[in-house]
């Protein structure tokens, strides 16, 4: 493994890659909202040993920056992912990206196909709309940041959080909370996450959803709390291409729950 950072859209963009052969497909690992390349932890040495993969931390999450003149939205987040593949001369790319990722997958898949060989889509989000007008007028004020933080703290914290996102609370270690919690440990990503709630826009529409050709596969948990399964099943219709899996007691956090199941199903649509 070898840890990167480019400056990219004028933020720094920390990325960790797992190459050995130039000729494998190479597969891109995007995170979801309040996660980082940490949450791929258990998946990656499962891929690292057939595919070349690579595990870009979104930002302001996980190492990547937290710049002030940065664009927090899809868009750019995809465009940056393109630019980040361009500068390391990668084609025909395999896009995996769990919640919020998967949606950046996604509008990578639209605005540039070529590139994209195809998406598996963990627990992808779907249909949100922009935030609210009376919310990122808020965003403006000078301590809103500060809102953003107790409003994660009162939400219960990580390991709250953590039995919301995982149906088997067993799973749940305390190495786990500590890779989860640490991203926000700095005060610098609470004001990038109050610019992250203007610039997000929403989800691709059903318009744009329908002329995604990419082949996709949507790996779904059967007790998804944070993106029900109901999301996935509409998720599969809007797109032209696409495969539905459901793993039986599993949550929102496939990566974590289930990375040998993941890695069968991810497997076998590459080769086919």
């Amino acid at each position: 493994m070898s840890h990167h950072t480019l400056t990219i859209n004028e933020n720094e963009i920390y990325y960790e890659s797992y190459i050995q052969d130039q000729t494998r497909q190479t597969i891109i690992l995007l995170h979801g909202f309040l996660s980082s390349t940490f949450s791929y932890r258990h998946l990656i040495p499962l891929l690292k040993d057939e595919f070349n993969v690579i595990s870009i931390d979104l930002p302001p999450f996980g190492r990547s920056g937290t710049s002030h003149r940065y664009v927090y939205s899809y868009i750019n987040h995809a465009n940056t992912v393109i630019q980040l593949c361009e500068r390391l001369q990668l084609k025909k790319v395999t896009l995996i990206g769990h919640s919020m990722g998967g949606q950046i997958a996604l509008n990578i898949a639209y605005l540039k196909p070529e590139l994209v060989d195809g998406c598996v889509l963990l627990c992808s989000s779907a249909y949100l709309q922009k935030s609210n007008r009376s919310l990122i007028a808020s965003s403006y004020l000078p301590f809103f940041h500060l809102f953003v933080r107790r409003h994660l703290e009162k939400t219960g914290g990580v390991e709250k959080n953590l039995r919301n996102v995982v149906y088997d609370h067993s799973k749940i270690t305390a190495e786990m909370e500590k890779g989860y919690l640490e991203p926000f440990l700095e005060n610098g990503i609470f004001h990038a996450l109050k610019r992250m709630i203007r610039d997000r826009e929403g989800d691709l529409p059903i318009e744009k959803l329908h002329q995604i050709k990419t082949p996709c596969l949507l790996i779904w948990g059967e007790y998804d709390k944070v993106v029900p399964l109901s999301i996935g099943k509409r998720l599969q219709k809007d797109l032209k291409n696409a495969k539905l899996i459901i793993l039986n007691d599993t949550g929102h956090l496939v990566p974590e729950e289930r990375p040998h199941e993941v890695l069968t199903h991810i497997r076998a649509f590459i080769s086919h």
